[in-house]
């Protein structure tokens, strides 16, 4: 093992050394009051010799914290940060199990792009951590390039539902609450985690050969059914085009609020009352969603600098799936977008766009467009090879721009692979829009 660079768009968070390899989390949590109460045990890695940990935790209010595997000299929780100081450093590679147990009322985290995290809605909770809101419900290093296994146990009162990322193992019911507990055993990173709690019911929307299963309000049931009757059509052709999907199933969760837009999870999808009614350019939220199981969630970014990679690919999707649906076709799209960005300031660089315009919608069409160009460059074909095939290669990476450029490279080869260096430079690496290719 390595020791872990600081992420330079997030440099002031928790510690760079250290790799969390899973997280088992027992949460019980009252809808009424929004009241957390929970023990996380944390399978701690040091990167390098460590003698303090240091860990993300905002809002809910620490009760106790132990260490496993070293000497605990004494810990403080404050300004959002769990800081364990060890007697002595802890060795590379030699295992902590860090227990911490807190509680209190969970509140979403401040970020330049609003509130993210633990969400109280009017019924339930939504949770949607990207890129920085993992912290307000569960202690953790909150980094997207770094990916951990997770055992999560929510008990709620009845006649709630709790749904999280992973497998659903086993459901108890006792004395009024009913515990739910899920086993994610793909590494996820933090800001993938999610709890959602609701008066939900569970409905198979396609039995494989991805299992889909749409999860929403008793009283929406029907409608919600009808707006995603068509999910698997969606799910096949994103196969086709991606590559086999990375995940046991897909979970479409349909809260009874609105919302803004819709939020990827580790293998599920979460998306508001408002969007069962989705026309127009507002369909496209439904395969975008989709498309980001391969692009963030399987092959997940080494920093926010990349955020690009999940991005475009999800735009692109957008655009595939309204051409082989019968809708707009990806050159119609492509040069519809091209011209709007070309309205649009030219002082972003794709590559590094500055972590306060990771959401600008400039990289996520702009993101689209390179691949777009590829596609020109090199034909339709060999465009969806090279796609295919990073997903396939980089799965389970945590990846960047660069691996992005030599990937393609190989797959253009030498007769081409100038061209394709020089497409890739400037899309990717200057802030005036080149021109479509012909």
């Amino acid at each position: 093992m390595t020791a872990a660079r600081t992420d330079p768009y997030r440099p002031w968070r928790g510690s760079p050394d250290v790799h969390v390899q899973h997280y088992d989390l027992d949460l019980r949590y009252r809808v009424a009051t929004n009241r957390l109460t929970a023990r996380a045990v944390l399978t701690v890695v040091p990167l390098a010799d460590v003698d303090e940990v240091v860990l993300e935790l905002r809002g809910p209010r620490v009760g106790g914290v132990t260490v496993a595997g070293a000497v605990l000299v004494r810990s403080a929780h404050r300004d959002g940060l769990l800081r364990l100081r060890l007697a002595g450093a802890a060795p590379a590679g030699e295992p902590l199990t860090v227990t911490v147990d807190y509680s209190g009322r969970p509140v979403p985290v401040r970020s330049p792009w609003g509130p993210v995290g633990w969400e109280e809605l009017d019924d339930g909770v939504l949770v949607a951590n990207q890129p920085t809101g993992a912290p307000s419900w569960f202690p953790c290093v909150d980094r997207p390039d770094l990916a951990a296994t997770y055992r999560t146990a929510v008990s709620v009162e009845k006649p709630y539902r709790a749904v999280a990322h992973g497998v659903l193992t086993s459901v108890t019911a006792r004395a009024g609450t009913t515990t739910w507990v899920y086993e994610q055993r793909v590494p996820t990173a933090t800001y993938l985690a999610t709890v959602q709690v609701g008066r939900y019911d569970e409905h198979r929307l396609v039995d494989g050969p991805v299992p889909q299963l749409l999860v929403t309000a008793g009283p929406r049931a029907a409608e919600a059914r009808r707006a995603f009757a068509g999910h698997g059509a969606i799910m096949d052709h994103h196969v086709q085009v991606f590559g086999p999907y990375p995940f046991d199933a897909y979970t479409l969760v349909v809260t009874p609020d609105t919302l803004e837009i819709p939020l990827e999870a580790q293998g599920m999808g979460i998306f508001g009352a408002n969007h069962l009614h989705a026309r127009g350019e507002d369909a496209r939220l439904v395969p975008h969603e989709l498309a980001h199981q391969w692009f963030g969630n399987s092959v997940r970014v080494a920093s926010w600098q990349h955020i690009w990679l999940n991005e475009g690919p999800a735009c692109y999707a957008e655009w595939r799936w309204s051409q082989a649906s019968g809708g707009t076709g990806v050159d119609a799209l492509a040069h519809g977008w091209h011209a709007r960005l070309r309205r649009r300031p030219q002082d972003l660089v794709l590559s590094d766009p500055g972590y306060d315009r990771i959401f600008d919608d400039r990289v996520y069409k702009r993101g689209a467009l390179t691949l777009h160009a590829l596609d020109c460059l090199l034909g339709r074909a060999a465009g969806d090879a090279l796609l295919r095939g990073w997903t396939r290669t980089q799965a389970g990476r945590a990846v960047t721009t660069d691996d992005f450029r030599a990937h393609a490279l190989a797959v253009a080869g030498p007769a081409r692979a100038a061209d394709v260096a020089d497409l890739l430079r400037r899309w990717l690496d200057e802030p005036a829009l080149p021109a479509l290719p012909d």
